[in-house]
């Protein structure tokens, strides 16, 4: 008699027994039948496996959730498990059978992962989440019907891949929630650009870890990075200033005299003129009038020492322009004195590269006034 004749036999006078009432019995059953699966030489052949996953997967079905769960360990660890049975405990409705077969089997396909994420809980999204790998069909998948609890679970996991499009879903969400945002300063892979879009909503320590990556950035990188950021150009800033277009005409006048010089745009900001200076910074340092306007509304002052110093605005001119714009706040001496050690300690390349990404932000013909 061979092996598989053999085992088949087993198998169905184990069947026999399955009949038994005894959930107790009925438990033994399938241990000694999972035993068989993991003793038996392999590989099974077709007739054999196709056994024991009517076998398993009968059983199994009977069976307690904690039952359940240790089939799941079991299969998960198995390169080759009834595969009936492995989709089966990854759809099961308890977490705790789905887990490991969804965070380790090898065998579940993308269709069989595609097949949970689209029908099954959080938790189940989270798990796959966590496997070693996830292809960038999964992960679309997952970001799509994840909530912004597994989209930090999947954005931790190195091993998960993210297309372009995906990332932009990710970048978009994450400007909206500070969970997220270490999580997708933290991953490898985000496009510059995108990740560039973060700067502004990111706090200070997440800001320098994106300069970080910026000063690692070669010049091939840079110039794709670029050439995909156009397509994606902000919008929804908000209108201009109902002054910008009188005023604008002024400082082009001005520039054109060479009185636009960046000792003058201190002189704008003391006396509050406030589109003025801004579309003279824009002028100058050739970054998007947007940008100007959030570093000066909302203090940026980190921002602006990058500003500066990718303009090559002297430290002294820098200085001046940071206690302009704390102003009477308490301590603004002192706290300019902290943003001017930052721009002390830019380089300009770092500052340029940073500054490059940000002009992504300029727009043509939608300018409109408010």
């Amino acid at each position: 008699m061979t092996t598989e004749t053999a085992a088949g036999s087993r198998l169905h006078d184990l069947i026999k027994l399955a009949q038994e009432p005894s959930s107790e019995r009925r438990r033994e059953l399938m241990r000694n039948v999972t035993d068989m699966f993991f003793t038996t030489d392999p590989p099974h052949g077709s007739a054999e496996m196709s056994l024991f996953d009517d076998v398993l997967g009968q059983l199994a079905g009977d069976m307690e959730a904690a039952v359940r769960a240790e089939l799941a360990e079991r299969m998960a660890a198995s390169a080759k498990p009834p595969l009936r049975l492995i989709r089966r405990l990854a759809q099961d409705d308890s977490i705790e059978v789905a887990r490991p077969v969804l965070q380790g089997s090898s065998a579940l396909t993308d269709d069989d992962l595609l097949a949970v994420a689209t029908s099954r809980g959080q938790d189940h999204l989270r798990a796959i989440s966590q496997r070693e790998t996830v292809s960038t069909v999964v992960s679309h998948a997952i970001v799509t019907h994840g909530d912004d609890t597994t989209l930090g679970v999947l954005l931790r996991n190195q091993g998960a891949e993210l297309s372009r499009e995906t990332h932009e879903v990710v970048i978009d969400r994450a400007q909206e929630n500070p969970d997220l945002h270490e999580a997708v300063v933290g991953r490898r892979n985000v496009p510059p650009d995108l990740l560039n879009e973060m700067y502004f909503v990111v706090e200070a320590r997440l800001r320098s870890q994106i300069l970080e990556k910026n000063a690692g950035i070669d010049p091939a990188e840079l110039d794709a990075a670029l050439a995909s950021g156009r397509k994606r150009v902000a919008a929804g800033d908000g209108a201009l200033p109902a002054d910008y277009t009188a005023v604008e005409a002024e400082v082009r006048a001005l520039a054109k005299r060479n009185g636009l010089t960046p000792p003058v745009l201190a002189g704008m900001l003391r006396n509050r003129e406030t589109t003025k200076f801004l579309i003279s910074l824009c002028e100058l340092a050739d970054i998007d009038f947007h940008t100007a306007r959030r570093i000066l509304d909302k203090r940026e002052l980190d921002a602006l020492a990058i500003v500066c110093k990718a303009a090559d605005f002297d430290r002294s001119l820098f200085l001046t322009f940071a206690v302009l714009i704390l102003d009477r706040e308490t301590n603004a001496m002192g706290r300019a004195s902290e943003y001017g050690e930052l721009y002390a300690s830019l380089t300009r390349e770092v500052a340029q590269r940073t500054v490059r990404f940000w002009r992504l932000r300029r727009t043509t013909g939608d300018i409109k006034a408010a």
